[in-house]
């Protein structure tokens, strides 16, 4: 296992499959696409984020996606059968044992905290990585 993982690129819907590769465990992967695709979204395609998982204790995975948007929140909501979009945040709070925003002057950065599984860089990777746009 090689964690933690650092990430830094710009988000764009390329880099989520890429980052996605990086981690093992369908339920991180899915965390990371999650979070990363809300940033592409509300705040824009482009802006430079950091992609941190880390293993906690109790064999816990922390995925953190940090933007420079401090005023971009994500919001739970309640989503309609139809709709054809908005359900990443709940799929996210399902998987999460917890997950939350830690804001700071310059930023922000959107987390969650898994119980299973046991994620790792995917073969010939290295961590901590770093992959610049």
């Amino acid at each position: 296992m090689r964690l933690p993982l650092t990430v830094e690129l710009l988000a764009l819907p390329k880099e989520v499959a890429e980052v996605r590769r990086m981690v093992e465990g369908d339920d991180v992967r899915l965390c990371v696409s999650e979070l990363l695709t809300n940033v592409i979204r509300h705040v824009g395609e482009g802006t430079p984020v950091t992609v941190r998982v880390v293993a906690k204790r109790g064999g816990r995975t922390r995925v953190a996606v940090t933007d420079p948007d401090p005023r971009v929140w994500p919001v739970l909501q309640h989503v309609a059968h139809e709709a054809e979009s908005g359900r990443g945040l709940a799929l996210l709070d399902a998987l999460a044992a917890r997950w939350g925003v830690d804001q700071g002057p310059y930023g922000k950065t959107v987390w969650c905290e898994l119980r299973a599984g046991r994620p790792s860089v995917s073969p010939g990777g290295h961590g901590p990585a770093r992959m610049r746009p």
